[in-house]
């Protein structure tokens, strides 16, 4: 079927989320916002490009859940009970082994002919990968064209006016050097 849509991804937060769609011709974004969904709908053919950064602030998802249990921990330890303030210690480091091994959040920006638009694609780096090259893959199958050859197999009747029209084309045309000069300044 032509029109139908499969799942490539999915970014949730508290208040909603987006989930990212890929059909044999564009690329969509249902963005959910409580009982609200936006839709965003990218065509391949007018993709320029996607890219996928490391947030900056990735670390303060390891930190501040952490130093949380970890305070409540060491405060249980020493006034009220060890087994107590250990669990909540384990917990701490749970989340932080957890959250190293998923590696840094991501952001991302899309830009096409038209627009450029800040939405997440990916909630970790290490996703981004699988799902740019499923990007890619479609946005190259949408884009296939038959590749014609860069050099043409000259006869040896037709070098001579190969050369002819060659000649009258190079007089015509600017130089590559007066290109160069103008496109400098």
């Amino acid at each position: 079927m032509e029109g139908t849509f499969r799942k490539i991804s999915r970014v949730g937060s508290l208040a909603g989320g987006t989930k990212w769609y890929l059909s044999h011709d564009c690329l969509l974004a249902a963005k959910r916002k409580m009982y609200v969904v936006e839709y965003r709908r990218f065509y391949l053919r007018d993709l320029e490009s996607i890219v996928v950064w490391p947030s900056r602030s990735w670390w303060l998802r390891v930190t501040i859940p952490t130093m949380l249990p970890a305070a409540l921990g060491a405060s249980l330890w020493a006034w009220v009970n060890a087994t107590a303030g250990e669990i909540f210690i384990a917990i701490g480091v749970a989340w932080v082994l957890l959250e190293l091994a998923l590696g840094p959040t991501a952001l991302s920006y899309i830009r096409t002919t038209g627009a450029s638009v800040d939405l997440r694609l990916v909630k970790r780096t290490r996703r981004a990968r699988k799902v740019l090259a499923i990007i890619d893959d479609a946005v190259r199958a949408s884009r296939d064209v038959p590749a014609q050859p860069a050099v043409a197999h000259a006869t040896s009747q037709s070098v001579a006016a190969s050369v002819a029209t060659n000649s009258q084309a190079a007089a015509a045309a600017p130089s590559i050097a007066a290109a160069t000069q103008t496109n400098a300044s």
